[in-house]
């Protein structure tokens, strides 16, 4: 039986209230931090706009720590404590999430907690960089790609699965029939990030997340 030790101070549901104090902890680490970050900025702290919970944990109800809880699961500034605490809550309320990610240090901390009830891990990827260009690009933009219009949606579909099953290892049809992905799809379209190269009625995509 796994034994959690009990956590030093109690991991509580983030609402509105808390916006200023989240961003301003992703913003120590904006680029780590960008997936969290980016969900905030767009669609603030309310669960069912937001797609997930956010916990906050910290001493004294101070705020330190943060763990985006959705189809991902994603720590943020993580202290030790925090990890215990937020593996805690995601084990009493169960299993929601495909994956584990973030900072190497904090995700292997929190999935040694997790594992005896939710491994064996589909795959483990310890060295996963996140990328960013700080200057001008060195090549020369392709004229063809451009933002995906909603009615491409069908156009953009099956690269898109394409994409996430070569990249995940399963397939986003799986579970609801690929309904939450393609809400999630057409999210990015409605918000101009997602980008494509259509040629004949096939598709390329390039798009955010």
């Amino acid at each position: 039986m796994l034994r959690v030790r009990p956590p030093s101070s109690a991991v509580r549901l983030l609402d509105e209230r808390d916006r200023g104090a989240v961003l301003a902890i992703c913003d120590r680490d904006p680029v780590t931090n960008v997936f969290v970050s980016s969900r905030v900025r767009a669609l603030g702290l309310e669960p069912g706009r937001l797609g997930a919970q956010m916990w906050g944990h910290g001493p004294g109800g101070r705020l330190e720590s943060l763990c985006y809880s959705g189809a991902n699961l994603v720590p943020v500034a993580a202290t030790p404590d925090a990890v215990v605490a937020f593996a805690d809550r995601a084990l009493r309320q169960g299993r929601r999430c495909s994956s584990v990610v973030g900072p190497a240090s904090e995700v292997q901390a929190l999935w040694a907690l997790l594992r005896p009830r939710w491994g064996p891990a589909r795959d483990v990827r310890p060295v996963q960089p996140v990328m960013v260009i700080d200057g001008p690009p060195l090549v020369p933009p392709d004229p063809l790609v451009r933002r995906v219009r909603l009615d491409e949606l069908d156009i953009l579909w099956p690269a898109c699965v394409a994409m996430f099953t070569e990249e995940v290892g399963v397939s986003p049809t799986a579970g609801d029939g690929g309904a939450s992905y393609r809400a999630r799809l057409q999210q990015l379209i409605r918000a101009g990030r997602a980008f494509a190269r259509i040629e004949g009625g096939s598709s390329r995509p390039r798009s955010g997340r």
